[in-house]
């Protein structure tokens, strides 16, 4: 059996460079970690979110899945943004897509993939809201301009969960944005629909009393 020695040689080198800089790193880092920002993005293995942002272990907080949805039944990243939010006290949330996304081009080709096709769904209902704007481009172009879309639209799905919005109600301050990252040259952009108040917020999705949150700790 393939034991993958050489990704464990790879750790133990990493390991050794982090040291090398930094002989205290590890025993800082293990502990507690206090990350200021919470990455949302997606699976894709191009998409190093600490990297990216240049970053080391421990200065960001990480969930991604497939074409980086925000869905308010997924309960796995619901309880990311909770810890992050009530125990972290991250100040900044930031969705994350990426031009060329595998998850948005499956969305748009009309074809069956099986199960993942049940969680494309909410970029399928993106495509019936945006139809006349994703009309307007094709190819790549149209590809490019859904996962733009995509961004935005759980930048609102964020902002729109009782736990972002109960921090505002106990003057957090928290900001949540949306970026997207081009696989083709390495830049972030920011797509310039950073949210911060539950006045950003549509009336009608607004919390409007303080709800308790469950005490939880590291």
């Amino acid at each position: 059996m393939n034991k993958l020695d050489h990704l464990f040689q790879n750790n133990r080198a990493w390991a050794e460079k982090i040291k090398t800089e930094d002989p205290l790193f590890f025993e800082t880092l293990s502990a507690q970690q206090q990350p200021e920002y919470l990455w949302i993005g997606c699976s894709d293995s191009r998409v190093p979110s600490n990297q990216i942002i240049g970053l080391l272990p421990g200065e960001v907080f990480v969930h991604r899945n497939v074409a980086n949805i925000v869905i308010q039944t997924d309960l796995n990243c619901q309880s990311v943004i909770q810890f992050a939010v009530d125990v972290l006290k991250v100040k900044h949330i930031m969705v994350v897509g990426h031009y060329g996304c595998g998850g948005v081009r499956a969305a748009l080709d009309g074809s069956q993939h099986g199960l993942i096709d049940n969680w494309l769904s909410a970029l399928k209902d993106i495509c019936i809201t945006q139809r006349d704007d994703l009309a307007a481009v094709e190819g790549e172009n149209r590809v490019d301009l859904l996962c733009e879309l995509n961004v935005k639209a759980q930048v609102a799905n964020v902002a729109r969960t009782r736990i972002v919005q109960n921090a505002w109600l106990r003057g957090q301050p928290l900001y949540v944005h949306g970026w997207i990252y081009s696989v083709r040259d390495g830049l972030l952009h920011d797509l310039d629909v950073t949210v911060s108040s539950a006045a950003q917020v549509a009336p009608e999705l607004r919390v409007t009393q303080f709800e308790p949150t469950t005490s939880v700790t590291q």
